[in-house]
């Protein structure tokens, strides 16, 4: 029911309630207490701009703005949330901001919306209503900090800040420096000069030309986070009861231990602070009953005194770095607030913003004590001597850290209170403070530097030094270890007991290496475990070395390693050296001209704006039609094994579920396909045997997605591997079996010229191995459709998909019906790279199988494990090289064995040699052999990926070219210079595709490049940089790379309107590339040629229509890069048609007129017509 701004879902049990707004709209609603922020958004708003990408908190598409109001102090707070991770029941009378509630597209967008578009920062689209909220925020927050108020049309926010407003998001399209550049037109300190190409203005205007041209920003005008009524309705209601049915918030930790003993209860129990535990551990068990920890005045508070400092166990990870960084005069030497400041930066790097201030750091801890989550807090925390306070069983006990993680994994009858960071004056207390300083480091791997990525190793170490007359002798030290594949961090107590007391040498360095190289052991089968030991080691070395030598500086405060000696110009290894800004510095110079405006002018892209403001409509944001069910596939684990029978660990059906589909549900006439390409087809279902961990077995159609996906995880399946064969799992196996993929001979490439020769001639031979891995695809939407049965036994479907001919076909073929029952419909994609053409192509069917047998709208969002496990990626390889060449650097003959790893059927595999050679070709390797077999294994089909077949052979032949410079103690810039192709040698490899001479310019570009980027004084920087450090090194190359253009044929169709306006249906599909911004601009010159007045604002009367397999048929393939440019002169031809219909009556009619406007034309058409 809505009324007057009101929203109440749910039930009316009072007991269940929780109230709070969304975009300044009053919801009242009862849900399970399981229920995310995210899905209820989703489900029972309008409000779809928070998208679900990751599901764990790790991307920022389903960032919100989360207000409090404090009715005491009478202020607001308001912080970005991960809302996949945050529980509807946590947010009562709170407010929440989604993108929608700052601008749309009939009220006016906020000019963050329009900044976004306006810099080319949204390409997809998918991800920016997430940056978008990451952004307003930080202006939000800027406000509120004592700063002189900033310049008209910008805020408080410093271009660090604004940079790092969006560290929690992620974009798989645009390269983030568009995105940066809008975030930084907010900045007061912003230099508008460095902000790259926008449709604001043009390079070379003036500094108050582009602010006026800037969308308008005033802070005061922006929108109100937290409504007056919630205030009102919060400081009436100051008393919020604890006990619900099934949402419990003690207060007290009487009310706690009354709520989690039990002999009082055998109710199962959920204890939540955050939940961001549920990013990382995938909890699908029902509980009765949730105890929210965020109430208990003694968990959530922070106290310091001259002991240390005593965080409470619920206090956010966000909260806790502010108050470690919080400068208290007079309590505690500067010694330790140095060290809390360096704890507080390297748990800035935890997560993502929006997590820290969900996570609770007692959560943390609980998960490394519970479940050996690789925390980087514990092994900082264990480093400074912490000790842990918490309730075992109604018994208070205070532990120190370690012996807390030794204990046997605790359950809810222990509870985490708080964690003490003591001052350590135990660790310093026999020595002198005049001569003995502390040190102190963290350190920290992982795959994103900044943070927002668990890490591969983390440490911190703790020293007393004192200076000797045989340099630094180490007093005291402690040593701790985390993440590197044991069960706990822990202290590495050898070493320590070896350092302690002896003055820092080489030797003594050398020893306490071995030790901690001895101690400090992944356990068996930890991934890279030999990377990690060699991190181990690597920061033991650089906390230590500069003690080995007497360069650290011993003054007053926190020792740091200075720059001495070896460690000069920047090759300072302490956390005190200059931190490099967050994004490297580059210039765009695009040159337009206006000769076919407004083609090639750099213009808003069609539909960013909708796409920031969260209107743009994705297939899993069409409103679920009546009496939907959602879907889930049940998935092989085996690789290769006979099915024997599907079942669930409950006796009946899971809650929830209606139906499971399998390759018997198919109907008569139909088949089992599941894709298709021109090398054969897929089946949808294995049959009797699965081939591959991954394989589709099974579909679940459940009342919600939720619950699909616990009935899919509920699943159990009856395997039999008796009579069958071992499965191929490796490369060598497919050899050994010769299970390979024919590869047509049309497809197959020629050798080029004489290897024998060509080795003859060579004065050294070298060979060696490089195996490639697999890649995911990382779309920020996973695959999705909505299947709607329609009359006269038709299936509408919409899916989200580069290929929507190929699965029209697909599902006719699977469902036994003709094609022209069958109707596909793809407006936009969130993101593809291959990865949604024929990957897409089950899930619809799937869909449309489920939709046809049940007779009901069956629709699925592929959670992102389903999507890893199932969906394959970039094909792996394994080669082997032979390559000869000259002592001047020139190659004269290279052989290439190759084994590409397709997985279980062809997909598209057999192009890869085609394309490989396409790439290997762009050097001049004399004579070049090679023997490419495509291998058929018990893996995930591996397919189209971002340039299939040639971003692989690209780094062969680098990898070749760095091979031979290496051996032969030259610049490899040299060696690849050398081996560029001569026009004789382009003939030879290229033969008819060679072209003219004139056409060949890979030379004069080399040349160029070399000119433009000042690359041999780069170089001679470089090397004399890399002369003065030791440890620090820099580098720099330029690598031809060469892309084969092929063009498809494509449809399109324009239609002109009474009114004027244009709509434009082409077979290209929207994947976030441009292609309808460029086929906009393509139409508007195409029809203005007619050289009516009106037409030079034409493009914005153009309208592209989504794609829809029954109106515009042979649509093709969206892929290779040349799509966009296809679609646009099929819309030229239609234009050219247009024009010659309409010339005749326009020239008649400017006999008559004087002036003969575009709209009047098209009107008079219509009325004669």
């Amino acid at each position: 029911m809505e009324r007057g701004g009101q929203v109440r879902i749910g039930s009316d049990d009072e007991d269940d309630v929780v109230v709070f707004a969304v975009n300044g709209k009053r919801y009242e609603v009862s849900v399970h207490p399981s229920t995310t922020l995210l899905d209820f958004l989703r489900s029972s708003t309008p409000f779809k701009g928070v998208k679900l990408s990751c599901g764990e908190g790790g991307c920022g598409a389903c960032v919100v703005l989360l207000s409090n109001y404090d009715p005491l102090l009478k202020k607001v707070k308001s912080y970005t949330v991960s809302s996949c991770l945050t529980l509807v029941h946590s947010v009562n009378y709170c407010s929440i901001t989604t993108t929608e509630g700052l601008g749309n597209s009939r009220d006016g967008f906020h000019p963050i919306h329009e900044r976004f578009s306006g810099f080319h920062a949204s390409q997809c689209g998918f991800c920016t209503p997430g940056m978008c909220i990451s952004l307003f925020s930080a202006l939000v927050n800027a406000e509120e900090k004592q700063r002189p108020d900033p310049p008209t049309g910008f805020s408080k926010l410093t271009v660090s800040e604004a940079e790092k407003a969006i560290s929690g998001n992620l974009c798989r399209c645009t390269g983030y420096r568009p995105i940066a550049d809008a975030c930084k037109s907010f900045a007061a300190d912003v230099d508008l000069e460095d902000l790259g190409m926008n449709s604001f203005w043009r390079k070379g205007e003036s500094n108050e030309d582009k602010l006026s041209k800037l969308p308008s920003y005033n802070p005061k005008d922006d929108v109100c986070t937290y409504p007056e009524f919630l205030k009102r309705e919060l400081e009436s209601t100051m008393y919020l009861s604890p006990h619900k049915k099934s949402w419990y918030s003690p207060r007290t930790l009487e009310e706690l231990r009354t709520f989690t003993d039990p002999k009082l209860s055998t109710t199962r129990t959920k204890l939540v602070a955050g939940n961001t535990g549920i990013g990382y551990y995938k909890d699908l068990d029902q509980y009765e009953r949730y105890i929210n920890l965020r109430n208990v005045s003694e968990l959530s508070s922070i106290s310091r005194n001259e002991t240390g400092m005593v965080i409470g166990a619920t206090v956010t990870i966000s909260k806790a770095i502010s108050a470690l960084k919080e400068k208290v005069g007079g309590v505690v030497c500067s010694d330790w607030e140095l060290i809390f400041t360096k704890i507080a930066e390297h748990m800035e790097k935890i997560a993502s913003e929006p997590v820290r201030n969900l996570a609770s750091v007692g959560g943390n801890v609980v998960m490394a004590q519970r479940h050996c989550f690789p925390s980087d807090i514990v092994t900082v925390l264990l480093a400074v001597s912490s000790t842990v306070d918490l309730i075992i069983n109604t018994k208070r006990e205070n532990l120190t850290l370690e012996d807390y993680l030794s204990k046997p994994p605790l359950d809810n009858r222990g509870v985490l209170l708080s964690i003490q960071i003591p001052f350590s004056t135990s660790f310093t207390s026999n020595f002198s403070t005049k001569t003995s300083k502390l040190v102190f480091e963290t350190y920290r791997a992982a795959p994103r530097p900044l943070g927002n990525a668990l890490p591969y190793l983390n440490a911190a170490f703790l020293a007393i030094i004192s200076p000797s007359k045989m340099g630094f002798v180490i007093n005291k030290i402690k040593l701790a270890f985390g993440a590197f594949g044991a069960k706990h961090a822990m202290r590495a107590r050898e070493a320590e007991e070896y350092l302690a007391g002896k003055p820092i040498s080489l030797n003594v360095l050398y020893e306490a290496i071995n030790i901690v190289r001895a101690t400090v052991i992944s356990k068996d089968g930890t991934s890279d475990a030999t990377y990690k030991s060699s991190l181990v080691v690597s920061y033991l070395f650089k906390f230590l070395y500069p003690l080995s030598d007497g360069v650290v500086s011993v003054s007053n405060g926190l020792s740091t390693h200075n720059s001495a000696n070896n460690f000069k110009d920047g090759d300072n290894l302490s956390n005190d050296a200059k931190k490099p800004s967050l994004l490297s510095s580059g210039k765009q110079l695009v040159e337009t001209s206006r000769e076919y405006y407004p083609v090639g002018q750099p213009i808003v892209k069609s539909g960013a704006s909708i796409q920031a403001s969260g209107e743009a409509v994705y297939v899993d944001d069409i409103p679920s039609p009546s009496n939907c069910l959602h879907g889930a596939f049940i998935y092989s684990t085996k690789p290769l094994a006979r099915v024997k029978n599907v079942r669930f660990k409950t006796k009946s059906l899971p809650d929830g579920v209606t139906a499971v589909i399998t390759y018997n549900d198919i109907p008569n006439g139909g088949e089992n396909i599941g894709s298709k390409t021109i090398f054969g087809t897929e089946p949808l279902f294995a049959d009797e045997i699965t081939r591959c961990a991954g394989q589709c077995l099974a579909f679940v159609a459940a009342d919600t997605q939720k619950l699909a996906d616990r009935g899919a995880s509920l699943s159990l399946i009856d395997y039999d591997t008796d009579d069958l064969e071992p499965p191929i799992l490796t490369l060598e196996e497919a050899v050994e079996k010769s299970s390979f993929f024919e590869v047509p001979s049309f497809l197959y490439p020629a050798p080029i010229g004489d290897f024998s020769k060509g080795m003859a001639e060579a004065d050294h031979r070298i060979n060696s191995e490089i195996k490639l891995g697999s890649q995911y695809y990382f779309y920020m939407e996973t695959q999705t459709a909505l299947a709607i049965p329609d009359e006269d036994n038709c299936m509408v479907v919409y899916s989200s998909i580069q290929c929507p001919e190929y699965v029209h076909t697909v599902i006719a073929r699977c469902l036994g019906i003709p094609e022209h029952n069958v109707r596909v419909i793809t407006r936009r994609v969130g993101g593809g790279f291959g990865g949604k053409a024929i990957r897409a192509m089950p899930v619809a069917t799937a869909c449309a199988l489920a939709a046809y047998k049940l007779r009901r709208p069956v629709r699925m969002y592929l959670n992102r494990k389903t999507d890893m496990i199932m969906v394959g990626g970039r094909h792996p390889m394994k080669i082997t090289y032979d390559v000869g060449f000259k002592s001047d650097g020139k190659i004269t003959a290279l052989h290439l064995c190759i084994l590409i790893n397709a997985g279980m059927s062809a997909d598209i595999s057999p192009i890869m040699p085609n394309n490989m050679l396409g790439v290997l070709k762009k050097y001049n390797w004399g004579a070049l052999s090679f023997d490419i077999k495509v291998c058929k294994t018990n893996h995930s089909n591996k397919s189209a990926m971002r340039a299939p077949g040639e971003v692989q052979p690209s780094f062969i032949a680098e990898a070749v070219m760095e091979h031979v410079a290496s051996m032969l103690f030259m610049e490899v810039d040299s060696v690849r210079h050398r081996n560029l192709h001569t026009f004789d040698s382009l003939n030879l490899f290229y033969k008819h595709s060679a072209g003219e001479l004139v056409e060949y310019t890979l030379p004069s570009i080399w040349d160029k490049l070399q000119v433009t980027s000042n690359f041999s004084q780069r170089t001679e920087m470089i090397q004399q940089f890399n002369q003065k450090n030791l440890w620090k090194k820099r580098g720099i190359s330029r690598v031809p790379i060469v892309h084969e253009v092929t063009v498809r044929p494509t449809p399109g169709k324009v239609s002109i309107l009474s009114d004027g306006s244009v709509a434009v249906e082409v077979g290209g599909i929207e994947l976030g590339q441009g292609l309808w911004t460029k086929v906009k601009q393509m139409t508007a010159y195409a029809l203005g040629t007619i050289q009516c007045d009106g037409t030079a604002n034409l493009v914005d009367k153009v309208r592209i229509v989504q794609a829809d397999t029954l109106s515009l048929i042979q649509g093709g393939f969206t892929a290779g890069s040349t799509t966009s440019e296809s679609s646009c002169e099929a819309v030229r031809i239609c234009c050219n048609i247009l024009i010659e219909r309409l010339s005749p009556l326009k020239e008649k009619l400017q006999a008559q007129m004087a002036s003969l406007t575009w709209d009047t034309l098209v009107l008079q058409v219509y009325l004669i017509s």
